[in-house]
């Protein structure tokens, strides 16, 4: 979902260009791979070490990904030695290439745990993928059996995107720290986007790695999935966005995984949460009018979803939102006469 910020300030107007890096303060390196979806790239990063380069999150395990690497590792990064890897999060764009760039380079892969107990997880069980619980979760919601197929199928696309994975790791503990060169980090966790997207902030150099928790024109996707239909993500999402503006100045350098560097966190944060509360008040209205499935919510939402893909995240949105008025309240589940068995509609609870 795009939102349009003026607010902030971009130190780095020009992305770097392909194969090339952009030092983006002292020591710390940025660099951009193509993605072939409608978002189109990652950022990943190098920081200084003691003994060589930490380089944070690994871009896609595709051929084009892998065969991007290999340019970089025999052109801009040959004499660089990379001694560490760090992925923020299981999803593919973070940890596609992990496997792969751990085997060549002979690094360790450090990880928080849940993200990478999630990711062994579908790339060891992809049969998962095609249980009639995760069916379900979509027919009940009145997707149509057709589309919730090829929803189901592009899950399955993850064994394609991302190699296969060490099998030891390094756990990084959300409130410890680590050290990279002369640069002490917190590890900071927010839910949302993911279970436990792992961030790194150095306060004494006003850096913040700061993976998709906060991105500077686009809302990162916070979606309820089939493993857990009655989460609450939203809300685990606002609160760490409140937690990050608490813990950090607003003029700290935000080094995104998608988009441009920033600074104005203060601002982005409470842009964020007003995108958020507008999309739970079109819910309202709509629902105030009739009863509504998610599936219908999701056409009102996202009225210009083109593809499988965007509607796959699209859904998994709007059913957050609608996850999250249910907690607080503002809308219940009801029978709707006329949806097909099971499926539920939304009606707002009068008080």
């Amino acid at each position: 979902m795009l939102i349009h910020s003026s607010s902030l300030h971009f130190p780095f107007p020009d992305a770097p260009k392909p194969l090339s890096l952009t030092e983006v303060a002292p020591g710390v390196l940025w660099l951009r791979l193509k993605l072939p979806f409608r978002l189109d790239h990652i950022n990943v990063y190098l920081i200084e070490d003691a003994a060589g380069w930490t380089l944070v999150d690994a871009g896609l395990g595709d051929v084009a990904g892998l065969d991007a690497w290999s340019s970089l590792l025999d052109g801009p990064l040959s004499g660089m030695p990379i001694t560490r890897l760090i992925v923020t999060h299981h999803h593919p764009d973070h940890v596609g290439a992990a496997g792969w760039l751990s085997r060549r380079l002979n690094v360790s892969l450090y990880m928080g745990e849940a993200e990478y107990r999630i990711a062994q997880n579908i790339l060891l069980s992809p049969s998962a993928l095609d249980s009639e619980d995760h069916r379900r979760f979509y027919l009940d919601h009145g997707l149509d059996a057709g589309i919730t197929s090829e929803v189901v199928a592009m899950g399955r696309k993850y064994q394609e995107m991302v190699t296969i994975l060490p099998s030891t790791f390094c756990p990084l503990i959300p409130g410890s720290s680590i050290q990279i060169g002369k640069r002490n980090f917190v590890i900071l966790s927010g839910g949302g986007h993911s279970a436990q997207q792992l961030m790194l902030y150095c306060p004494a150099s006003g850096l913040f790695f700061a993976a998709d928790q906060i991105l500077a024109r686009i809302s990162p996707n916070v979606g309820v999935w089939s493993a857990d239909p009655n989460g609450d993500p939203l809300s685990l999402y606002i609160q760490s966005l409140d937690d990050l503006k608490g813990r950090m100045p607003d003029d700290v350098l935000v080094l995104p995984g998608h988009d441009l560097p920033f600074r104005g966190l203060h601002r982005r944060v409470d842009e964020l949460k007003d995108h958020h509360k507008s999309r739970c008040a079109v819910i309202e209205v709509a629902c105030e009018e009739a009863p509504r499935s998610a599936s219908e919510l999701t056409g009102i939402l996202f009225p210009k979803v083109q593809d499988v893909h965007q509607m796959r995240f699209a859904f998994s949105e709007t059913l957050a939102h609608i996850n999250t008025m249910v907690t607080s309240q503002r809308l219940r589940w009801v029978k709707a006469h006329g949806y097909p068995k099971k499926v539920m509609s939304l009606d707002p609870e009068k008080q």
